[in-house]
């Protein structure tokens, strides 16, 4: 089952029934956590109020290209506009090096995959568009930990996370975690009460897959990293 999850970049409009949404949420709280505090919240929207979230992480996104794109002067017309992303985390900031150049490899992967070819600005925009649009699944999470347990909440958090999916997959439900929509907290603040100690840290999509041929991309899974011994 490890092994058969994979990140779903496009869904079928079909919802997921309430009584499987439910059998995933009651497997993900058998997740272990630090000494059983399980100091995170889980955000789950459908239908209607999924399509809203939806709706506002597109304008966030629209709002934001000039950014994305570094244009002279578009921090402060961010600024004036009161547009500026309100992440509680930076999401846009540099990976380290030793890092970066594996999310630049699986980067460049997906982008030959889907044929977009370096340079295509429009491709790459349209392709990042699709991240606040969920990827058009029924049904989105958002991840929430506790800022006074850090980083213990968010490693107990993404142990939650994993459980959710591994469960998702063992019902044919796909999913495809988005750390971009922890860019903006404004949208999901309009949409549940969220307690301020709470700091949001990524999306899930959650849904059926489409036969769309981006879902036949797969990352490579190298070995895990190993200290070497003294």
């Amino acid at each position: 089952m490890v092994q058969a999850r994979h990140s779903v970049r496009d869904f079928r409009p079909d919802p997921i029934p309430a009584d499987v949404l439910a059998a995933i949420l009651d497997d993900a709280r058998h997740a272990p956590s630090w000494s059983n505090t399980r100091p995170y919240l889980l955000a789950v929207a459908s239908g209607e109020q999924a399509d809203r979230l939806r709706a506002a992480y597109l304008a966030r996104f629209d709002e934001s290209l000039e950014l994305r794109h570094r244009k002279r002067g578009a921090a402060l017309a961010a600024w004036l506009r009161r547009t500026l992303p309100d992440g509680d985390f930076p999401t846009w900031k540099r990976y380290p090096d030793e890092l970066r150049k594996r999310s630049v490899k699986v980067g460049v992967g997906l982008y030959q995959h889907l044929g977009i070819v370096r340079g295509d600005r429009a491709g790459r925009d349209a392709h990042a568009r699709r991240n606040l649009a969920f990827f058009g699944a029924p049904t989105v999470a958002f991840l929430l930990v506790h800022e006074d347990l850090l980083p213990f909440s968010a490693h107990d958090g993404g142990l939650m996370l994993q459980t959710l999916m591994l469960s998702a997959t063992a019902r044919g439900v796909g999913s495809c975690a988005m750390g971009e929509l922890a860019t903006w907290r404004g949208p999901l603040a309009d949409e549940f009460t969220l307690d301020p100690k709470y700091k949001l840290i990524t999306g899930l999509a959650l849904g059926y897959p489409s036969d769309a041929p981006v879902n036949q991309f797969r990352a490579e899974h190298p070995p895990v990293p190993q200290a070497p011994t003294r």
